[in-house]
């Protein structure tokens, strides 16, 4: 661990590559104090999951990466993606653009998903002030994709104050538009391999020593195996399929303020068309691979990340999930962890793709029957926030 060394840059940090790091304190960094905490969260996620809306909240969730991305010019900055929200960290030079980027992205959620995102943002120095820490570290998911992981409890307890009620910041005008460039969702749902796709967060109990929970974490993973067969995602990539209802939602992704609803949804089926018909071909055209795309959403999917707590969405057989679940009530009994755990048959993807010509596009997995809104359900409710 570095106690009293803050990072310079994000990118400073060396990536790690053997995911059971994620429970070691030596490869987490401490962020500065001018450093801000961004939360973003769709509110009632449980309520349209339990009303089918499943790739509507993915897809409200991931807008704010997708909107910082394209604003901050492509400019690497730490995150997670939960499901139903997004967890990051921004340097403060950057804070007043992704302030920006997430209030338009609240009003188009709202606009256009019929959903509502609660955003926030707070200084890394008050939350050290209420006693808690934000460190974060980089993990390789492929040799061209790097995910962010934080610990510390920081990032945990600013969502909890935003839910709370404060921090939040209100949605920008109603026709604000945010940048959503390379947000997609036009692919369909995973069908499992192993027999069950499970969803699992598995927090540590507020006080426990961090090498008890850190044990608990690496048996768990022992549990599941080998890392090849727990990606949901096949290693050649997704089935291709015509999107059918998921145009919806990519039509509300493309469409600007300014343009009719049967514009925007002329001008997204001819791209699903076209992306349709090079992925059912494997048709090369003007240096784009669709085989070797595929191959690399397998490698750049999050399948697996620490955010305060264990988050997995996994292919494993019933029995495994099974052995986890015992395994993790133990846990509760012993005042170790917190967990929730949800199966379902298929696991949902939405990506950003700067650029299809490049391989540092990212895959977002959750659940198809809610994922980790419905494992989230499980866990003992967070005490109340404070008072300011």
């Amino acid at each position: 661990m570095k106690p009293d060394m803050d990072i310079d840059a994000y990118t400073d940090i060396v990536p790690f590559d053997d995911f059971a790091q994620v429970v070691d304190p030596s490869v987490y960094w401490r962020l500065p104090d001018s450093w801000q905490v961004g939360i973003s969260d769709v509110v009632d996620s449980r309520v349209a999951v339990n009303a089918g809306r499943y790739r509507a909240v993915n897809v409200a969730g991931a807008a704010t990466i997708s909107a910082m991305t394209n604003a901050l010019a492509g400019k690497p900055f730490p995150f997670v993606f939960g499901g139903d929200g997004v967890r990051f960290a921004i340097a403060p030079e950057d804070v007043g653009t992704a302030r920006d980027a997430m209030t338009k992205t609240a009003s188009w959620v709202r606009r256009d998903l019929d959903l509502e995102l609660r955003v926030g943002m707070e200084s890394i120095k008050k939350v050290r002030d209420a006693g808690y820490d934000v460190r974060v570290a980089r993990y390789a998911v492929s040799e061209h994709a790097i995910s962010a992981m934080f610990s510390g409890g920081g990032v945990e307890w600013v969502e909890r104050m935003l839910k709370a009620g404060h921090f939040n910041l209100d949605p920008a005008p109603f026709d604000a538009m945010p940048d959503l460039t390379g947000l997609s969702c036009q692919w369909g749902p995973i069908q499992t391999k192993n027999g069950v796709i499970l969803s699992m967060i598995v927090k540590p109990i507020e006080g426990v020593e961090p090498a008890i929970f850190a044990t608990l974490v690496r048996d768990n993973l022992s549990d599941l195996g080998a890392r090849a067969t727990l990606n949901p995602v096949p290693a050649d990539g997704p089935d291709v399929s015509w999107p059918g209802e998921r145009l919806g939602v990519q039509t509300r992704i493309r469409k600007k303020p300014e343009d009719s609803l049967l514009g925007s949804r002329i001008r997204a089926s001819v791209e699903a068309f076209i992306a349709w018909f090079l992925f059912k071909t494997n048709l090369k055209i003007a240096g784009f691979d669709p085989r070797h795309y595929r191959r690399q959403m397998a490698l750049n999917t999050d399948y697996q990340k620490f955010d305060d707590c264990l988050l997995m969405t996994v292919d494993c057989t019933e029995a495994t999930a099974t052995a986890i679940e015992r395994r993790l009530e133990d846990a509760r009994s012993a005042g170790i962890a917190n967990a929730g755990l949800h199966r379902q048959e298929t696991a949902l993807m939405t990506c950003i793709v700067p650029s299809v010509f490049n391989d540092d596009h990212m895959h977002f997995l959750d659940g198809g029957g809610g994922g980790y809104t419905q494992a989230a359900r499980q866990l003992t409710p967070p005490m109340s926030a404070p008072a300011d």
